[in-house]
């Protein structure tokens, strides 16, 4: 009998046996965020049924260990089960990426304590938030929006943070704005960074769980981008927002020892992001070779992808999408191989490439789809244009194409690269 195929393994082909039984709980949910990508789409709003698609197939914690509660799965799970959930509805896949992101939160903590990064005395204090986050998502499993970003910018850094801490009895008051945040209104809580009063240098930056519904927590406007619609990503206001001493993790420093355990990209796992990009030009190029061999030229009966102009096309399709795939499978190797392949800044200055060239690569694929398929499939509910505006998004998604190969640049001539964070 043929082995089965999952979505997941065009590409990640090799799978173990742990991670093809995890990678089936990812199919099951795909028919159903399938089935409502169109509609989340046009209505610019997060399809809230499949958070319970997604928390029932225990996917809420696919990557946390199974002593926390959850799946066990690696970075390569994650990249296959973005990469499937990107041919499906990549708005979901990007939303659930996002709550994904925050176990780097946890487990990355935990490291940096086994590592002795951390004083006697404030070791237990990271080893609880870590495991915190990790049972939230584990044996808890709630929804997490991973608030970072920013609309103020740095130049010199990529993670800036304006927003602020300020002690109080018992815990501590946020203040600031959090920009591009998956998951606003659809998480169960949210986990904040935020700088601490006083630091003005990257030693400031500290974490906080924020509930969902606390007071002083409002939504910025609604998320209406162009691509990427049901993300739910219009960042959240804070107004003096309580949060108690055991919901933070507010040490100097701390935040910053941590995410330097990271093997690669910025705060880690950040290549599957681009690998569910690649999922949503998978999506568009199964859709156009579908179409094209359906429809039949009248006169000869041959379907119209057997003309030359079509068939010139799709092998440029297929250059595209292989292209995008290999270089996020020399990514994922460079930030799961033991022992390390490189060193941490030659794995960064590859992941700077590897971003620019799957994001083009994707678009490409998509544009392709688009002169396959002619003007009827130019509908703003069609596959086609979906996958082409949600695509365009991972241009300019962290930083776009040419920043990246600008700062890779930089980094070989140069020895050194962009900061990774600043307040």
């Amino acid at each position: 009998m043929q082995d089965e195929q999952l979505t997941g393994q065009f590409f990640l082909e090799r799978m173990t046996d742990a991670e093809k039984e995890r990678a089936r709980r990812v199919e099951s949910v795909l028919p159903a965020l399938r089935e409502h990508a169109a509609q989340a789409d046009s209505s610019g709003d997060f399809y809230r049924p499949h958070r319970d698609t997604l928390r029932e197939a225990g996917m809420f914690g696919l990557v946390v260990p199974e002593k926390y509660g959850g799946l066990g799965g690696s970075l390569r799970d994650l990249a296959a089960a973005t990469f499937a959930m990107g041919s499906a509805c990549p708005s979901t896949a990007l939303a659930y990426f996002f709550h994904c992101s925050s176990m780097s939160r946890g487990l990355l903590a935990l490291e940096a304590v086994e590592a002795g990064k951390f004083s006697d005395e404030d070791a237990p204090i990271v080893q609880a938030f870590g495991e915190k986050v990790l049972r939230k998502m584990g044996e808890e499993g709630k929804m997490l929006g991973n608030f970072a970003s920013e609309t103020a910018k740095s130049s010199n850094s990529a993670v800036f943070s304006s927003s602020e801490a300020s002690k109080t009895d018992g815990g501590w008051l946020l203040n600031g704005t959090k920009s591009f945040g998956c998951n606003t209104g659809v998480a169960d809580e949210y986990l904040v960074a935020a700088k601490l009063e006083g630091y003005e240098t990257a030693e400031g930056l500290t974490m906080f769980f924020v509930k969902r519904e606390a007071e002083g927590v409002t939504e910025r406007d609604k998320w209406d981008s162009m691509g990427m619609r049901a993300t739910a990503s219009q960042g959240i206001v804070m107004e003096n927002v309580f949060v108690a001493d055991e919901d933070a993790l507010a040490i100097p420093g701390a935040f910053v020892t941590m995410m330097q355990m990271s093997r690669g990209s910025l705060l880690g796992n950040q290549l599957a992001i681009s690998a569910l990009y690649l999922g949503a030009a998978k999506q568009a190029y199964d859709y156009a070779l579908d179409f094209t061999t359906r429809i039949k030229f009248k006169d000869s009966g041959l379907p119209i992808a057997s003309s030359s102009f079509h068939q010139e096309l799709i092998g440029k399709m297929t250059v595209e999408l292989e292209t995008g795939r290999l270089w996020l499978l020399r990514q994922l190797d460079l930030e799961t191989s033991e022992p390390p392949l490189l060193p941490k800044p030659l794995v960064i200055q590859q992941w700077r490439l590897c971003k620019g060239v799957v994001s083009e690569a994707a678009l490409n694929v998509a544009q392709g789809a688009l002169k396959m398929c002619g003007t009827s499939n130019t509908g703003n509910s069609g596959v086609i244009a979906r996958m082409l505006r949600d695509i365009s998004m991972g241009l300019v998604m962290a930083f776009p194409p040419e920043r990246g190969r600008l700062e890779a640049a930089k980094m070989i001539v140069e020895g050194h690269g962009q900061d990774v964070f600043s307040v």
